[in-house]
């Protein structure tokens, strides 16, 4: 037993309280002094704090202004998506910023939202594997169930010899000789071919690198050798099954290739420090997804393989890698090169003047095992309303067909997907001929005589130019802008590469080509002389003129010789 404690307080006198009293009074004082110090430091170290951070949030605001200001002017399809992301980083900052002012030191708050995303990914790839290994396993494919299932638990599994080399055999409907050994014995090795031993090449494989393949007489060896493996014989006979159902069922080789591609980019993202996405994103995945959306029944394409590939693209995080994984297959003509032309048309918005668009023509013209209504029906099906639209304007305009031919094509095709032909060729108001010269560009003449702004005369021509754009098109815009005013013309040049959103026309280098070329031809002369004039009296006025100095760099842009010329003759230093 414990001894029991003594809690009696030792008296202490009057005496010895009051000779410490007085410091025991002074001790209070100073921690009262050291107090009050640490509150006004802790006060002005906050104020520190939310200076600090008040002065980043306006300084990273103003640097995503800029960021965005610039992205906005790029060439690309991706502006707006760059932009919203742009603008969602930076109120994720400010989420942060506010959350550190007011003491919230909560990890989720302050974890970027990719890490989020990631953190989500690996979570939806790991749940993934089990209904795939399952799968497998109901089908009764020819691979271990026991190996199988150890990638449940440990998907690194997957990139162990044993595994890599059933894998292998798998896909090309051979088995490890390893397996038969260790399940039936040598005596079953009548019922197989060595595939790996050669004597000329490889005369001494390893012992755990041999393949087999099933006998070419193969019934006849069963029916001459019943007593062969007798104890096991159902379990052999289901195992020869299995490989020869392996070489030819579409649904294992789906489920395989599906889980191969799960595992295949949760490794990626357990060990990004040590993986390199180029090899993953570039050379590992496209084959799955290649041999995924090919392995349906004939040359068209099968809507249910785009879905599941559509599917496993989505797992991955970054849209450039998922592109990435789409331009790295198909490079040979086939179904697998239009299977990648509509997973990339599904996935962005192209118009009928983009490079991919002519691509993609190229492509559903060059098919010659399917005519030429079908091959294209079959395709644009699966696209949205603009993406059908775009292949079939540039079948129209793109010259690869004769008119006569292209037009009634894309009209027939057009009718078979459900498209409304007025939405493929509308109408342009006002318009009476197919020449170009009727009332289209009657209604921008007057226009251009009733001194409208610049901008509303550059979206009218813009229009006219989309809604059909040929040569002649182009000359007559440039025939009306030349009995227009100098600084008429001048300003439509300049207003003319931009759309409203921001992003460059697609189709503004190949117009503002041909004016400059046209501009600085001696056929023009008349033309270019009032230029010239006009813009050496905006020279004379204001030096640094925004449309001046517009002008000469977009001329830059598109001819540079013709930009020296103009710069010289209006007395600036050359372009």
């Amino acid at each position: 037993m414990s001894e029991p404690q003594d809690n009696t307080i030792a008296i202490v006198s009057v005496e010895k309280m009051q000779r410490e009293w007085s410091d025991l009074t002074l001790r209070v004082a100073q921690l009262e002094t050291g107090n009050n110090a640490l509150q006004q430091e802790n006060k002005n170290l906050r104020q520190t704090l939310e200076r600090a951070v008040e002065y980043r949030k306006k300084s990273h605001s103003e640097l995503v202004t800029l960021i965005t200001t610039i992205v906005s002017k790029m060439q690309s399809n991706d502006v707006g998506v760059l932009v919203s992301r742009l603008m969602e980083h930076s109120q994720h900052v400010n989420e942060i910023s506010s959350a550190l002012i007011n003491g919230k030191n909560d990890d989720a708050i302050l974890q970027p939202a990719i890490l989020k995303h990631l953190d989500k990914t690996k979570r939806d790839l790991s749940t993934a594997i089990p209904p795939l290994v399952e799968e497998l396993i109901a089908l009764k494919s020819p691979l271990d169930t026991a190996m199988l299932q150890s990638l449940v638990e440990k998907p690194d599994n997957f990139y162990a010899p044993p595994v890599i080399r059933a894998s292998r055999g798998y896909v090309k409907g051979q088995i490890p000789r390893e397996r038969i050994l260790k399940e039936f014995g040598e005596e079953a090795l009548i019922f197989f071919k060595d595939l790996t031993t050669d004597p000329k090449f490889n005369p001494r494989p390893k012992a755990e690198e041999i393949m087999l393949g099933l006998a070419p007489d193969l019934d006849a060896l069963l029916a001459q050798n019943p007593n062969v493996a007798a104890a096991k014989r159902d379990e052999l006979m289901s195992l020869l099954q299995r490989v020869r159902d392996g070489r030819t069922s579409r649904a294992q080789k789906i489920a395989f290739l599906k889980l191969s591609f799960v595992i295949e980019l949760l490794h990626y993202y357990q060990n990004q420090s040590t993986e390199s996405p180029d090899v993953i994103f570039a050379q590992r995945l496209p084959p799955l997804i290649e041999q995924l959306v090919t392995c349906g029944e004939g040359d068209l394409p099968d809507e249910g393989l785009i879905k599941q590939a559509e599917a496993l693209l989505a797992l991955v995080i970054s849209p450039d890698h998922r592109q990435g994984v789409v331009y790295n297959f198909g490079k040979t003509s086939g179904l697998a090169r239009t299977m990648r032309f509509i997973l990339t048309f599904r996935a962005l918005t192209f118009n009928e003047h983009d490079p991919a668009t002519a691509e993609f023509l190229r492509q559903l013209l060059s098919l010659e095992k399917l005519n030429r209504q079908t091959a294209f029906a079959s395709a644009l099906k699966f696209l949205n309303a603009d993406g059908q639209k775009s292949v079939l304007r540039c079948l129209v305009n793109s010259g690869k067909l004769r008119r006569e031919e292209g037009e009634p094509l894309a009209k027939e095709v057009a009718k078979a997907i459900g498209l409304a032909e007025q939405e493929l060729f509308p109408k342009i108001e006002g318009a009476t001929g197919g020449t170009g010269t009727g009332g289209g560009w009657d209604n921008i003449k007057l226009l251009i005589a009733s001194r409208a702004a610049p901008n509303d005369i550059t979206v009218a021509i813009r229009n006219r130019l989309h809604a059909k754009y040929d040569s002649e098109e182009v000359k007559q815009s440039w025939l009306i802008l030349t009995e227009s005013e100098p600084m008429t013309l001048v300003r439509v040049f300049c207003l003319l590469p931009y759309l409203p959103d921001g992003q460059t026309d697609p189709i503004a280098r190949a117009i503002l080509e041909s004016y400059a070329t046209r501009l600085t031809h001696e056929k023009y002369a008349v033309t270019y002389n009032k230029v010239i004039g006009a813009l050496k009296n905006l020279f004379k006025v204001k030096a640094d003129s925004p449309a001046l100095i517009n002008f000469v760099a977009l001329v830059k842009w598109v001819d540079p010789t013709s930009a020296d010329k103009i710069a010289r003759d209006v007395g600036m230093a050359a372009a």
